[in-house]
């Protein structure tokens, strides 16, 4: 009966080895023959401890991985915060209120207009710009300053333009546009830089663009809605953008030798254009 008895414990020992293997744990000795219950217990229980290491493991792993994917969550910038700067020092305030000198320079063919004219051009230059003006006589220059009360910071630019414009030859009724209007610009060029003319060529270029009287100048200031001064072999024109663009391709088409005809024809239909885009 002993034998027989002990023949089920062997197997049970190697079934019991065989899973320690399995869950990689040192195999223990072979108990006593009277405990078979305590055999029993071991048999239920050696699984769950088996587990418990490889649950333990994957949770530290887990546990890591979560850490390390907040410490990166942590890192990033937060898109939401709004950028904080400093406030600018004193110093800062006081260049920034620094005064700023231009020089414009007056053709001497200018100088006396200038003088008779002068009140209608310091007057929109410090009453609307509220700028310091003087006219060197000496130097044959105009000096615009900015002072403290000047508020806009382009002002000095706007009243350099208008001078500019008036010692360019336009009126001063016209050159105050430049002042109150901001798409305004000055485009100046030669006749030498569309096509290069001597002599009476040159003379009659010059005859083309002005017309009989004035006749085609006006008619391409109307139609283009520019202003045109034309000084000798130079050529200026006061408007918008696009409007001297108008005004400057059909300077270069009487220039290059196109008829006046042809050239009123082609300003008809811009202006036609012009209309409509308006409406």
């Amino acid at each position: 009966m002993v034998v027989l008895h002990t023949q089920p414990n062997t197997s049970e020992v190697k079934h019991k080895k065989n899973r320690r293997k399995l869950s990689k744990k040192p195999a223990r000795t072979a108990p006593a023959e009277g405990a078979e219950d305590d055999h029993d217990m071991d048999e239920t229980s050696a699984p769950s401890t088996a587990e418990q290491p490889a649950s333990t493991a994957s949770q530290q792993q887990n546990g890591e991985d979560e850490e390390i994917m907040i410490d990166t969550d942590t890192s990033a910038p937060s898109q939401s915060a709004a950028p904080a700067f400093p406030p600018l020092p004193a110093s800062a305030q006081r260049s920034a209120l620094k005064s700023e000198t231009r020089r414009i320079p007056i053709p001497p063919h200018r100088m006396t207009p200038l003088k008779k004219d002068w009140v209608n051009i310091f007057s929109p230059l410090t009453e609307m710009l509220q700028l310091q003006v003087r006219m060197n006589v000496q130097r044959k220059c105009v000096e615009i300053r900015t002072s403290k009360h000047t508020k806009d910071i382009g002002a000095i630019q706007k009243g350099a333009d208008f001078v500019k414009a008036y010692a360019l030859g336009f009126d001063v009724n016209d050159a105050i546009a430049l002042l109150r209007l901001d798409d305004l610009y000055l485009d100046s060029f030669e006749i030498k830089d569309v096509k290069t003319l001597h002599g009476d060529h040159l003379s009659r270029a010059i005859g083309r663009i002005a017309g009989q009287d004035g006749k085609t100048k006006f008619t391409i200031e109307n139609a283009s809605r520019t202003r045109i001064v034309l000084a000798d072999t130079k050529i200026h024109i006061l408007g918008s953008f696009q409007n001297i663009k108008i005004a400057r391709d059909a300077i270069v088409s009487l220039i290059l030798g196109s008829p006046p005809g042809k050239v009123y024809a082609g300003l008809r239909t811009v202006s036609a254009r012009m209309r409509q885009r308006a409406l």
